[in-house]
């Protein structure tokens, strides 16, 4: 009796600091998205795109080293150095120039607008720029030192076939700690589509993400539905750039495409095993 006693004890315990981790967890990311670094544009997408259920879900916490690839122009850098600043790490892997299939003034721009933004305020002192292009031998940051990596909503790995989603896959996983996450957010293509031209519309299948990560060592360990958008059918004139915030095509055709809101993600956890 007594020592069904003290394993219930043990169990509670457990359980009851599990929570206060979560808990202390998804603070820190809500007082992170309130910073004053953040622009209000970048604030409104909150609804649609969940950062703080996004974030906790991939176990980003703020003494992490987390590795964000293609930050754009920084909207959930935003988020992510305020909330490593202190504790935790972040590497901001943008684009190379050994990256071949965007435009070099394109990719420029996109750089000068992130450093620029990282200049605009002292909580990016810390942030540390790397280059990262998927079949290119760079390393986006010191092998094993990283406990997330972070790919959300790209999806040109597929413009130069799976061979650059493998090797994608590879330079994570290197990056990665034992036991480290990768967290995948990424337009969704339906079951449907596979047999029609997907490849230059943004989206990806899930399966294509489940297998090849598994072939790069990686244990898919759970998916969550947060950001699954039934309204998108994936048939759209310029794919996912129809949809907003891009919004590309006419101005009839932008009014049914912001109708339709965001694009359809899948949200994946993986896991590098432990040695």
């Amino acid at each position: 009796m007594l020592t069904k006693i003290l394993g219930l004890s043990l169990f509670l315990l457990a359980s009851q600091t599990s929570f206060a981790a979560t808990t202390d967890a998804s603070t820190s990311i809500s007082q992170a998205l309130q910073h004053e670094a953040r622009t209000d544009a970048n604030k409104k997408r909150d609804i649609a795109r969940k950062p703080e259920q996004t974030l906790a879900f991939f176990e980003v916490t703020p003494e992490k080293t987390v590795v964000e690839v293609w930050p754009g122009s920084g909207w959930y850098t935003e988020i992510l150095a305020p909330l490593l600043a202190e504790k935790g790490k972040l590497y901001a892997a943008h684009y190379s120039d050994k990256f071949t299939l965007l435009p070099a003034d394109y990719m420029q721009k996109g750089r000068t607008e992130f450093n620029n933004k990282l200049a605009s305020h002292p909580i990016y002192k810390n942030v540390t720029v790397t280059d990262f292009a998927p079949l290119a031998d760079i390393a986006i940051a010191p092998a094993s030192s990283v406990d997330v990596v972070l790919s959300l909503r790209n999806q040109l790995y597929m413009f130069e076939g799976e061979t650059s989603l493998k090797h994608a896959l590879a330079n994570f996983y290197k990056a990665l700690k034992p036991g480290g996450v990768l967290g995948v957010v990424a337009p969704r293509l339906p079951e449907h589509l596979l047999n029609t031209e997907w490849k230059k519309t943004g989206y990806v299948p899930e399966q294509l993400w489940l297998t090849l990560a598994k072939e790069a060592g990686f244990s898919f360990e759970d998916r969550d539905d947060m950001l699954l958008n039934p309204k998108d059918t994936a048939d759209h004139p310029s794919g996912i750039w129809s949809l907003p915030p891009t919004l590309a095509g006419t101005d009839e055709e932008k009014a049914k495409h912001r109708a339709i809101g965001e694009v359809n993600q899948m949200v994946l956890k993986f896991r590098k095993p432990q040695e």
